[in-house]
């Protein structure tokens, strides 16, 4: 187990116990000044030579520049994180590898890649990543044409699984704990055979075991049947309006049945989630949204209005996006609504989304007032003129500089042709180039205000990519978060923070009663002395079809310390220890005093 084992005992308080953890150097320094990039890319020094197929041979197939996602997870139980990344394939009845615009670079049959992350580390310098192709790991590996992916323990067993939501039957594969992996999609009943796009774990209804939403897209048309054209009346790629929506899946878990298999019913109808029309979903996320103590679901629709599923505590949801102010933006307008994350940007308390959208449109941040009401504040945010000339898709809440503030990475690439690319020829003319905003705090108002610092960035904000999928992560283990960005046809980027490590930060693990899986749902405070108390929520959901690192990272800004950290864990249980260590991850278990777990 990486990191330091804190345990609460039968009153709530504990003293640090340490483990075998690395050492930051930099633990308890004063955050630097910036004075170089802020992520390089470390794709190829890495050893992560994965390169997306999207099966494009010249028909303008909306299937083939939607998908592009990834996931970042500790599989193997070494204390860093591996990396899954899924593959297209040909696009088209009839059409083989050798009618495709680009010809993959991976060899045939082309399958997701699992990458094992072997990281050295080394003292009073940077921690050398590499990255160990291992797809024989996932024996059959997944051949589909992947779209999205969800990592959670389903069954209890302390080991990450994998869900991966396909253009077809999507399938879950169990981690078997000793380095590989298995297809239970069939024993466990939830291999949902529409267009999945998003995919996350979650216990809705409290019982301990983690649940499962598909967020499903359109039936895509690939005969080349349904044309579409620019404004100029060129031949484009068409919008989702072009195609049949597909309706969403819940699927509840069971748990453990008599011949000891965890397996699930589709609740969609039970829970409520079919009284909504089908639309097009591209995104979802989950939180506590109206500090009820349940978990609710948002779910991003492209072009059409939002849901937000508030959890009603007996099993069922009901949407209240309209009147809680987020089905649609200030002006009225459903948006594209590609990629959605939550995350306390304004430093109140409660967890607010952001997502992102079409070109034309802004993205959008809306602020909760704390019951699940929200308001339109991407203008006063400064977050408006500067996504005009992009569109969105993945994105992440991270404090790239430790300064206990939630800044924001932005991943572009476009769904039209753009005119200046096909005016100079482009084979490919869809890329943009990436963005990157810093929270410089709250304004007079109470909005935080972002500042664009993507022009200091580094080197890997020029790359000019088509973004879809974003996975955030401390993948060094240095204490700050780096990112990992998928592109569609062509490869991902290893981006890796160089300033947030340089001052004091403080990370947390919490685990579930019953095993060492990470507790999906568990909400973690760190109070700091003159510092405004910073709330994260254990989640690997939210971005563009991807699947982030589970652990939390909380940037301490000057302080050298904390003074303290306190945990509630889903079934309620809570625990506080005062001052935690620094400069290290902190594993958070519970007395497993109350409620019940796998």
């Amino acid at each position: 187990m990486l990191g330091t084992a804190l345990v609460a005992g039968c009153g709530g308080e504990s003293e640090p116990r340490p483990v075998q953890s690395p050492e930051s150097a930099a633990a308890g320094a004063p955050a630097a000044a910036e004075s170089g990039p802020i992520f390089v890319d470390h794709t190829a020094s890495a050893g992560l030579d994965f390169v997306h197929f999207n099966g494009m041979w010249g028909d303008l197939l909306l299937q083939e520049i939607t998908c592009g996602a990834g996931a970042l997870l500790d599989y193997d139980g070494d204390g860093d994180l591996d990396a899954y990344l899924l593959q297209g394939h040909m696009v088209g009845p009839g059409k083989t590898l050798d009618d495709a615009t680009v010809p993959p670079r991976h060899q045939a049959p082309l399958t997701d890649r699992l990458y094992r992350n072997d990281l050295a580390f080394a003292a009073g310098g940077e921690n050398s990543i590499r990255f160990v192709d291992v797809t024989a790991a996932l024996g059959g590996a997944p051949t589909g044409y992947g779209c999205g992916v969800g990592v959670g323990d389903y069954d209890g067993d302390g080991w990450p699984d994998v869900y991966v939501a396909n253009v077809g039957p999507n399938q879950l594969l169990r981690n078997q704990g000793d380095g590989t992996f298995r297809d239970v999609t069939a024993e466990t009943g939830v291999g949902d055979e529409g267009t999945g796009v998003a995919a996350v774990f979650f216990d809705y209804d409290g019982d301990g075991w983690l649940d499962l939403f598909v967020g499903n897209n359109v039936t895509f048309d690939n005969t080349g049947a349904t044309v579409c054209r620019s404004l100029s009346g060129a031949p484009d790629y068409c919008g989702p309006g072009a195609y049949p929506y597909q309706a969403d899946r819940l699927y509840r878990n069971l748990g453990r049945g008599r011949e000891g298999r965890v397996t699930f019913a589709d609740a969609t109808e039970s829970t409520g989630l079919a009284t909504s029309p089908p639309r097009p979903t591209l995104g979802a996320v989950t939180a506590d949204f109206d500090g009820d103590g349940w978990v609710d679901l948002y779910v991003a629709n492209d072009g059409q209005p939002n849901n937000l599923w508030l959890n009603r505590h007996d099993g069922t949801f009901s949407d209240e996006a309209l009147l809680a102010g987020c089905a649609v933006n200030a002006s009225g307008a459903s948006e594209a609504s590609m990629g959605v994350v939550t995350g306390d940007f304004d430093g109140d308390g409660d967890p607010d989304l952001f997502m992102t959208h079409l070109i034309k449109e802004t993205n959008t941040l809306y602020l909760n007032d704390g019951r699940g009401s929200f308001s339109d504040a991407t203008a006063a945010a400064g977050l408006a003129s500067g996504s005009l000339p992009f569109t969105s898709f993945g994105t992440a809440p991270l404090d790239y500089d430790n300064d206990g503030r939630l800044d924001l990475l932005i991943v572009n690439g476009a769904v039209t042709l753009l005119p200046s690319l096909v005016a100079a020829g482009d084979p490919f003319p869809l890329h943009q180039t990436n963005q990157l905003f810093h929270n410089e705090g709250a304004t007079s108002a109470g909005a935080p205000r972002f500042a664009d610092v993507t022009d200091r960035a580094g080197k890997v904000f020029e790359l000019s990519e088509v973004g879809r999928g974003l996975a955030r992560g401390d993948v060094d283990n240095d204490g700050d978060i780096d990112a990992l960005v998928i592109n569609n046809g062509g490869p991902p980027r290893l981006m890796v923070n160089q300033v947030g490590s340089s001052g004091s930060w403080l990370g947390a693990r919490p685990i579930s009663c019953a095993s060492a899986s990470d507790a999906l749902g568990a909400r973690v405070t760190v109070r700091r002395s003159g510092g405004t108390p910073q709330r994260r929520r254990v989640q690997t959901d939210g971005s563009f079809s991807s699947a982030a690192d589970p652990r939390l990272l909380f940037g301490m800004g000057a302080a050298r310390a904390a003074d303290s950290l306190s945990a509630v864990w889903p079934d309620g249980s809570a625990a506080r220890w005062r001052q935690p260590p620094v400069g290290r991850y902190a594993v958070l278990s519970p007395s497993c005093g109350r409620g019940g777990g796998p």
